[in-house]
């Protein structure tokens, strides 16, 4: 199973929820449901609704409604990703803030349009104005709650299908990141001081970070045979993954009794992601360079970040769960040529080969291999493939988590066979202005990259939900 398929299994669901407003012609909300219920499951995700039966036409109006809807909903609590919240017609503010000021989820705000030629009183729906009346009293009460464009949309219509996809994104990154685990293998890489983090902010945001020493990791491979159950069927998914054609008997069993040890770290404390030491002490001690595993994980829809880089593990999951695709970090790394707004971003190895033009193969680094003959087998060399892309990073600073966003894309354009490592020509405009604010801003020289734009997605589940702060680079 690849890593497109392991995401693609996770079903979103949805609470539905929809307004009422005593004189308002309530009998709309009737036909409400119905284009939801189909414009949620035509999509392909699930939904959860309370009895239209227990309030006047099945919407929320009263206190006493909400009172009873936000019972339903604390009954059905793990069950729903979101709440989609829908006003067929002009809502009642009171009935609505007390059905879901505690839904703890992401929340869509939907408000039907009028249509000319049915104003009169029996169809003028007026949701246009009552959405400003509900979103007004959700920000007077500091609930938390998504709008897109358009302001006012069908729910059956082209429109609101993106929307509804693009709240899909927002409430697993939301859901994903709010708890999580992150496992930090190894110290921080010690020649670089820019993969340095606050763990206790993290903690903060809700993310929890387990530290592991990279001498215990050492020691577990140490106690591996090489005809370990364990070992020998990892070594076999490895050679299924990548080429291996180049790597010796030896190598292999090392590398897969890394892969063994790192497996269980991510079983027993329950790591969604991790950051790695990925040098040199591998190299010195092990003889290999561990940048196939980590492509590996990253491609099995585990985020799996390099050079203890947490922050840029972070960002990686984020725009995972975002894009129900893998994700990858790497170097801002040369400039291509005289073009302005193109560079070469590259990494030894982590890159998924789900996002590569081949399977990719193993080498050996030659940046250790040069001062260390046969100590960097392992790299996981191959070139990525061109299309639209999110880069993103974060840091932390005074208890906070900074994080940028920006969209460009993939190139076709050549590099050289001689260039080693995984990379790919990245066309983004505007480029030169975005280095100035990232060095200014104090980022890193790692971006994590994701499949796609959602660079919006990312800063409505960053800042609305989970309280990141925003740094602007585009301008």
């Amino acid at each position: 199973m690849d890593g497109k398929e392991e995401f693609a299994m996770r079903k979103m669901t949805f609470a539905l929820c929809f307004c009422n407003r005593g004189f308002m012609p309530g009998e709309l909300i009737y036909g409400a449901r119905e284009d939801m219920i189909k414009a949620v499951t035509d999509a392909g995700y699930d939904y959860i609704a309370m009895d239209a039966m227990l309030t006047r036409y099945g919407g929320v109006e009263t206190r006493d409604e909400g009172l009873l809807y936000a019972k339903w909903l604390k009954e059905h609590e793990g069950q729903y990703d979101g709440v989609i919240f829908s006003m067929p017609i002009f809502a009642d503010e009171n009935g609505a803030i007390t059905a879901l000021q505690d839904a703890g989820v992401p929340i869509l705000m939907q408000a039907y349009p009028d249509e000319i030629g049915k104003m009169d009183f029996a169809h003028r729906r007026d949701a246009f104005c009552g959405k400003f009346s509900v979103t007004d009293v959700f920000t007077q009460y500091q609930v938390p709650f998504t709008v897109m464009k358009l302001h006012v949309v069908h729910p059956l219509s082209a429109k609101f299908a993106e929307n509804l996809r693009d709240f899909a994104a927002i409430c697993r990154v939301v859901n994903g990141m709010k708890r999580c685990n992150i496992g930090c293998i190894g110290a921080r890489t010690t020649a670089f001081k820019t993969v340095r983090f606050d763990e206790i902010a993290m903690q903060k945001y809700g993310i929890n970070v387990e530290s592991f020493d990279l001498s215990e990791l050492v020691f577990k491979v140490g106690k591996l045979s090489d005809d370990d159950e364990k070992v020998t069927a990892k070594k076999a998914a490895l050679e299924a993954y990548t080429d291996f054609s180049g790597v010796s008997e030896e190598k292999k069993n090392t590398l897969s009794k890394i892969s063994v040890v790192i497996d269980e770290y991510i079983e027993v404390y329950h790591l969604d992601a991790l950051a790695l030491r990925c040098w040199n002490e591998m190299e010195e001690i092990l003889r290999v360079c561990p940048c196939v595993l980590l492509s590996e994980l990253n491609n099995r829809g585990i985020t799996a970040s390099c050079e203890i880089d947490l922050c840029s593990a972070v960002t990686m999951r984020a725009m995972a769960l975002a894009s129900e695709n893998p994700t990858t970090v790497l170097d801002w790394n040369n400039n291509y040529g005289d073009d302005e707004n193109k560079v070469i971003l590259f990494h030894c190895g982590p890159v998924p080969n789900s996002l590569m033009t081949d399977q990719g193969r193993v080498t050996s680094h030659k940046m250790f291999d040069k001062t260390d003959a046969g100590s960097g087998c392992g790299t996981c060399e191959g070139r990525i493939k061109a299309g639209d892309i999110t880069i993103a990073n974060c840091q932390t600073k005074d208890g906070k988590i900074l994080v940028y966003a920006s969209e460009a894309r993939f190139t076709e354009d050549v590099i050289e066979d001689e260039f080693f490592g995984c990379a790919a020509v990245c066309e983004i405009q505007d480029m030169q202005n975005k280095l100035i604010r990232l060095a200014r801003g104090g980022f890193k020289h790692h971006t994590s990259v994701g499949v796609g734009h959602m660079k919006e997605i990312l800063k409505e589940a960053f800042v609305t939900y989970l309280g990141y702060e925003w740094v602007e680079i585009d301008g």
